[in-house]
C-alpha cells in the first residue's frame, strides 16, 4: 500500500555545505529520509580531474567521510534511508567506501548506485557535427579538451534502487531535485503519466536542494531571519501523495520558514516558471501557492505538470586557457582614482612582458572598483569612497601568461599610489578556464543501470515526447500608469528578491510581498527597465514571466554573466547578487498603497 505521506530532510545543497546538517536533522527524529544534492558543471569537472589522477576518487568524499561515517549508526538505528548524487563521476567508488564504512560500523544496510549519467568515453563521437550547444549553436568543442560529459538523469531510477531494498542510493549526475522526486516516486507509486503529481514532488526538491537557503539564508528581510544563524535549522517537507507538502525545519534551530524564505527558493534558477523542464516531468510552478500554517510551518500546493521530452540535458565542461587575479584595497583620499591608475598600470606592464615574452595578448581582462560602485554604471550612488578594493583579472591562452599578470602585480608594490594595502598569503596562481557546452540527447541513447550490492540490471526509462507542450501564458495585472500625487518607493519595500546563474544566463525571481502591489510593480519592472538596469553587464535579451500563484515575477537575462561560473571574470559570476541590485529599483505607487 502506497504511503499517504513522507518526510525528507534536505542535508546539502552543495559540495562542502555544512557537516553539522545531518547529526541536527538525526536529532529533530522526524523524517524518513535524508536527501544530499552536491553536483554543479564546475564540481564535475572537478572530480572529473581527480579521478584521471586517482581512478578510486571523482566523488564527494565528504559523504562518506563527515555524513556516513560520523552517523551510520544513528541512520540504521532510526531506518532513515539516505539519497545522494555524491557519486559525482566515480558512483561506484563511492559506494564501495560507503559499504566500508557499514562494515566497520557493523550495521546492515544496503547500498544502491545509479550509473549511465557519464557520457566521456563518447566525446569522439560527439566531436563528428552530431550535436550542437543548445543555447549558442556552437559546434562541439575538441575532443581532447573535455573534462567532463554528463546526462542529467532524472528520479525513478532513484525510486527502482529504493524499491529492490537499497537504505543507501548513490547516484552520478542527476537533476539537484531527483534525489527528493525518487523517494516520491518510490513512497507513492507515481507513473510517469502523474505530471501534476511528479511537478509537486519535483517542486519539493527544488525547495530541499539548496538546505537553508528556504530556512532563511540568502533572505531578503535578513534581520528578520533572527539568530543564531550558526545553528540554521535545514529544511524538512513533508509531502503527501498528491505532490503537496509542507516546510518545516527542526524545532530549536534557528532561521525561518516563511512564505518569502520558500518563495524566494522556489523562484530560484528555474528559467521560464512555465516550462521548467526536467527529465521525468515538465513543471509549470505559476500555478503553486505558499501558505503560512503556522511558525515555521509553510505548506505549497498547486504545481503543475505536463509530460516529459524525449531528451536528455547533456552538461560538458571543457578546458579553455586560464585565467587568474587578485584583489587588492586602497583607502584614503581619492582611493577609487588609486586604484584605477594601479590596475591600469599593472596591465601596461604586463603586456609590455608578454610582447617581450612573445606570448601574445590577453584574450579578456577585467577591472572592478568594489566599493565605489563603479562597475554599476547609471546605477552608480557613491562619490569619492575613501575604501576601495580593485578587483583584476585576465584569461590567457598559457598558463605563463597569467603568471605574468600575478607577478607584475608584486612588482608594483612600491611603485603605487598611496594607501596600497593587501591581506592575502602567497601569490595567486594561474587556474584553467572551464567553459560550458550543453546540448539534448535522446533518452533511448542513454543506457542506466541499477545496482543494489551487486545485482546491476538496466533500467527502462520512459522516452518523453517529441515537442514541448503549448504554453498558455497568465493574464497580466491590471494596467496601472502613475498619477499626480504617487511617490516613488525602492523595490525592496514592496517585494522579496533571489538570484542565480544557469550557465551564462541570471534569474531574478521577485515576490510580492503583498498581492496589491504586483500590478505596480509589473507595471515598472518591463523588460526595458530591467534590461537598462543591468546595460553594464547585459549583452542579450531579458524575458519576464509572470508567476500568479504566488505574485511573482521572473526575469531571464541572456549574456549576462561573461561566461558565467569558472568561465567568468566577474566578481559575482554567477548572479547571486542581481536581485540586491534590482531591489533598489524605483516603482511608483499611490501615496495612500502602503
Amino acid at each position: 500500500m502506497p504511503a499517504t505521506s513522507v518526510k525528507i530532510g534536505g542535508a546539502s545543497g552543495y559540495w562542502g555545505d555544512a557537516a553539522f546538517a545531518t547529526p541536527q536533522l538525526l536529532k529533530a527524529g522526524a523524517v524518513d529520509y535524508l536527501v544530499y544534492d552536491y553536483l554543479a558543471e564546475i564540481t564535475m569537472s572537478i572530480l572529473a580531474r581527480a579521478r584521471a589522477k586517482d581512478p578510486d576518487q571523482g566523488y564527494a568524499v565528504d559523504f562518506v567521510t563527515a555524513v556516513l561515517r560520523p552517523n551510520i549508526k544513528q541512520i540504521a538505528a532510526q531506518g532513515i534511508k539516505v539519497v545522494a548524487n555524491a557519486g559525482g563521476v566515480n558512483p561506484h567508488a563511492c559506494a564501495a567506501a560507503a559499504r566500508k564504512v557499514i562494515a566497520e560500523a557493523g550495521v546492515d544496510l544496503k547500498v544502491g548506485v545509479v550509473t549511465g549519467d557519464d557520457l566521456i568515453g563518447q566525446k569522439d563521437a560527439f566531436s563528428q557535427g552530431a550535436v550542437t550547444e543548445m543555447f549558442s549553436g556552437e559546434e562541439f568543442p575538441d575532443p581532447a579538451k573535455i573534462a567532463s560529459m554528463n546526462a542529467y538523469l532524472g528520479g525513478f531510477p532513484i525510486a527502482e534502487a529504493l524499491s529492490r531494498g537499497a537504505d543507501i542510493v548513490i547516484t552520478g549526475r542527476c537533476v539537484d531535485s531527483a534525489v527528493t522526486l525518487g523517494v516520491c516516486i518510490h513512497e507513492f507509486g507515481w507513473t510517469v503519466d502523474d505530471w501534476d503529481e511528479l511537478a509537486g514532488g519535483s517542486l519539493a526538491g527544488h525547495i530541499l536542494e539548496c538546505g537553508p537557503q528556504t530556512t532563511g539564508g540568502n533572505f531578503t528581510d535578513w534581520r528578520d531571519v533572527g539568530e543564531p544563524i550558526d545553528s540554521i535549522g535545514y529544511p524538512i517537507a513533508e509531502v503527501t501523495r498528491d505532490g503537496a507538502f509542507t516546510c518545516t525545519k527542526p524545532e530549536g534551530t534557528g532561521g525561518l520558514v516563511s512564505v518569502g524564505t520558500v518563495a524566494e527558493q522556489m523562484v530560484y534558477e528555474i528559467g521560464d516558471p512555465q516550462a521548467y523542464i526536467l527529465p521525468d516531468v515538465t513543471c509549470d510552478f505559476s500555478t503553486a501557492t505558499i501558505t503560512q500554517e503556522g511558525a515555521n510551518k509553510v505548506r505549497v500546493a498547486g504545481a503543475t505538470g505536463h509530460p516529459a521530452s524525449n531528451t536528455y540535458k547533456v552538461c560538458s565542461t571543457y578546458g579553455d586557457g586560464f585565467r587568474g587575479g587578485h584583489m587588492v584595497s586602497f583607502y584614503g583620499f581619492e582611493a577609487e582614482e588609486k586604484a584605477r591608475v594601479f590596475a591600469d598600470a599593472i596591465f601596461v606592464r604586463a603586456r609590455n612582458m608578454l610582447r617581450y615574452m612573445n606570448l601574445g595578448d590577453f584574450t579578456e581582462t577585467s577591472v572592478e572598483i568594489l566599493g565605489a560602485e563603479s562597475q554599476f554604471g547609471a546605477a552608480r550612488q557613491i562619490e569619492d569612497p575613501r575604501e576601495v578594493v580593485v578587483k583584476f583579472a585576465a584569461k590567457h591562452p598559457d598558463a605563463k601568461g597569467i603568471g605574468v599578470l600575478l607577478k607584475e602585480m608584486n612588482g608594483m608594490g612600491l611603485a603605487t599610489p598611496p594607501g596600497l594595502s593587501i591581506f592575502a598569503g602567497a601569490r595567486p596562481k594561474p587556474s584553467p578556464v572551464l567553459r560550458l557546452f550543453s546540448f539534448l540527447y535522446p533518452k533511448d541513447q542513454v543506457p542506466i543501470i541499477v545496482d543494489v550490492e551487486g545485482e546491476a540490471q538496466t533500467h527502462s526509462a520512459a522516452s518523453g515526447q517529441a515537442s514541448s507542450p503549448a504554453i498558455e501564458r497568465p493574464a497580466a495585472p491590471d494596467a496601472v500608469s502613475p498619477q499626480d500625487g504617487w511617490r516613488e518607493v525602492p523595490l525592496i519595500e514592496l517585494a522579496w528578491g533571489r538570484s542565480g546563474d544557469k550557465g551564462n544566463k541570471a534569474n531574478i525571481g521577485i515576490i510580492a510581498r503583498k498581492p496589491e502591489y504586483l500590478p505596480y510593480i509589473w507595471a515598472a519592472l518591463t523588460e526595458e527597465s530591467v534590461a537598462d538596469y543591468f546595460a553594464h553587464f547585459l549583452e542579450g535579451d531579458v524575458q519576464r514571466f509572470l508567476l500568479p500563484g504566488t505574485d511573482a515575477i521572473n526575469f531571464l537575462l541572456d549574456e549576462v554573466l561573461g561566461g558565467g561560473g569558472i568561465a567568468s571574470l566577474r566578481n559575482d559570476a554567477q548572479g547571486k547578487g542581481y536581485a540586491q541590485l534590482l531591489l533598489s529599483h524605483p516603482i511608483p505607487i499611490p501615496a495612500d498603497l502602503m
